[in-house]
């Protein structure tokens, strides 16, 4: 039996407080990334997951140690990893002469590879070459996606899926204008991935609505789709489930129309619509004659003549 998979009773507080933390919520915690460099991994490679690393801080953890290991083949390794870590998300970081420069994003269900898609870097401009300001550590980035391809295709709409996971960051209530001011970009044409990252400049423009203007920050890359792992459809629906407390409660006798309009049905006892009254206008009163009839038909007296 592993020593991780082991019952733990914690002796002190503090191991209390860490395993309590590891528990299943209704609410998940922010997903953290490791960043693992492989046996042969270049200079490029590195540098690469230095600045990947510095746009996921603080919810991230860089293994500056070699990992003498191949994903695609064997997994053990990145799941022992990922249980010590609480790591949900990883990228690995190779290089040889069969795939040079490459990398390895992939994410954890349960602590077991759901999927992993290996990506070529073709070029790359780092973070310290682009002689421009740089957004504050921890910045939710804004994430946008051009290409059909990431609609059409299952591998590039799993991919899309996954980096979406990766770089989005923390789950926030509320947003304010002035801290929309990092962007990441993925454009997918001619079978290759660029990824841009840019900073937002807000300007004036003479009125409320400041005007926009971009400028790059770095990392920037040029990716190409080589090998995918992916998980079965039982199990990628597995994983997207939630559990019954998050799901919104049906509210009884309440629909909507097409048009977002709200109805609700009242359920009332049985009411006697002849004594309602509706009459209010001096014009719809009853005359005498009217009243006589109902109530039995005496008539009524005759009016004095003039």
């Amino acid at each position: 039996m592993d020593a991780l998979d082991r019952v733990v009773k914690p002796k002190t507080k503090r191991a209390k407080r860490f395993l309590e933390k590891r528990e299943p919520k209704l609410k998940e915690n922010t997903k953290n990334a490791m960043l693992i460099k492989g046996g042969n991994a270049n200079l490029t490679v590195t540098e690469v997951l230095k600045d990947i690393y510095a746009v996921k801080k603080p919810f991230a953890v860089l293994y500056k140690k070699k990992n003498i290991t191949r994903p695609f083949e064997d997994q053990t390794s990145l799941e022992f990893f990922s249980k010590k870590s609480d790591c949900s998300l990883f990228l690995f970081g190779s290089h040889n002469k069969k795939r040079p420069n490459n990398l390895i994003i992939g994410r954890m269900f349960d602590y077991h590879v759901l999927d992993m898609i290996e990506l070529g870097v073709e070029k790359f401009v780092s973070l310290k070459d682009v002689k421009n300001s740089k957004c504050p550590e921890g910045t939710k980035p804004m994430l946008i996606f051009a290409g059909d391809v990431f609609d059409v295709n299952e591998e590039y709409r799993r991919l899309k899926s996954l980096l979406i996971d990766f770089f989005r960051g923390p789950s926030v209530p509320s947003i304010r204008l002035a801290g929309l001011e990092y962007v990441l970009h993925f454009t997918a044409v001619d079978g290759k991935i660029y990824m841009r990252s840019y900073k937002v400049l807000l300007k004036k423009s003479g009125c409320k609505i400041p005007r926009i203007e971009l400028e790059e920050m770095g990392p920037s890359l040029d990716l190409v789709m080589r090998r995918t792992h992916l998980a079965s459809d039982d199990l990628y629906k597995l994983s997207l489930k939630q559990p019954k407390a998050l799901k919104p409660k049906k509210k009884k006798n309440i629909s909507h129309d097409v048009f977002g309009t709200t109805y609700g049905r009242i359920h009332m006892q049985k009411q006697d619509l002849g004594k309602l009254q509706t009459r209010k206008m001096k014009g719809l009163k009853k005359r005498p004659a009217q009243k006589s009839a109902e109530d039995g038909g005496v008539s009524p007296k005759k009016s004095k003549s003039a």
